[in-house]
């Protein structure tokens, strides 16, 4: 798509700067996560952040960090006894994204976080932006990144009249308020702030092309997916059978979704019992 990139002068930059950076200064929210710059912490919570509200996951980031310290011991450990420290979190294939992070990071670059974003992005479950956001918290390296509070910022400041802004409208006026001194700081600056504007002004995020409104979780292919896990947790193996006598949906559907999973790898099959990988 050709985009028309707005040029900021820079009275309106410095100007722009100022307004987050006091916001921030006064109202910054306080994060178990922004309080260490571990590499290893960092993708633990951009991970768990993705698609989930911050409040859910600091209930459960220390509880993961206590049990998987490090990309070593997360490695090392089960997928099983993976999942079962991840369940509240949902969207498990985030949980099964991060150990095999933590298994190419042990076996493929001595234990070492790549710093590259070109390199971040071929790790399972890391796109352009997650890895642009790693870059920025771990190492303070001045990426350039969008994620849902960023762009709420952008469209309340520069696109008020406007419906169905793409995200390659937006991303050149990231990079040019972009503090590179600081980037770290800055960007949890413009996340907070754009916190902020969603409570007051009906979540700008919504004139982004790119917006969505989740699924409601009762009653969905999500929901079926935590049933058919927390089971397998409890119970290590079973059958299809089992599985239709437990959960209370279409045999069919619930078929389908085993089918599913067992592609995305989160199952695996032997004969006719079913089990989570190891």
């Amino acid at each position: 798509m050709n985009v028309k990139i707005n040029k900021l002068n820079e009275v309106n930059i410095k100007s722009f700067q100022e307004t987050v950076w006091q916001f921030y200064i006064l109202n910054k929210r306080l994060f178990s996560w922004r309080n260490n710059f571990d590499p290893y912490r960092i993708v633990v919570s951009e991970i768990m952040l993705q698609q989930t509200q911050t409040f859910r996951v600091e209930q459960k980031f220390s509880e993961f960090i206590s049990v998987f310290p490090d990309f070593a011991t997360l490695a090392q450990a089960e997928f099983k006894d993976v999942l079962t420290v991840w369940q509240g979190l949902g969207y498990n294939r985030r949980a099964q994204a991060l150990h095999k992070i933590a298994q190419k990071v042990m076996s493929e670059f001595d234990g070492q976080l790549p710093t590259d974003p070109e390199i971040l992005v071929t790790l399972q479950g890391i796109g352009p932006n997650t890895a642009g956001s790693i870059c920025a918290f771990a190492f303070n390296m001045p990426t350039v990144f969008i994620e849902t509070n960023i762009r709420a910022v952008f469209l309340h400041k520069f696109f008020q009249d406007r419906e169905a802004v793409h995200d390659q409208e937006i991303i050149p006026l990231i990079e040019q308020v972009l503090d590179k001194k600081n980037p770290r700081e800055w960007y949890y600056a413009l996340m907070d702030y754009g916190v902020m504007l969603k409570k007051l002004h009906n979540n700008p995020a919504r004139k982004s092309k790119h917006h969505t409104v989740q699924s409601k979780f009762e009653g969905s292919n999500r929901q079926i997916r935590s049933m058919i896990l927390k089971l397998l947790l409890k119970k290590e193996s079973m059958t299809l059978k089992q599985f239709f006598a437990a959960i209370n949906r279409d045999p069919e559907r619930i078929e389908k979704i085993i089918d599913n999973m067992c592609k995305e790898g989160l199952l695996v099959q032997k004969k006719n019992i079913w089990y989570t990988i190891k």
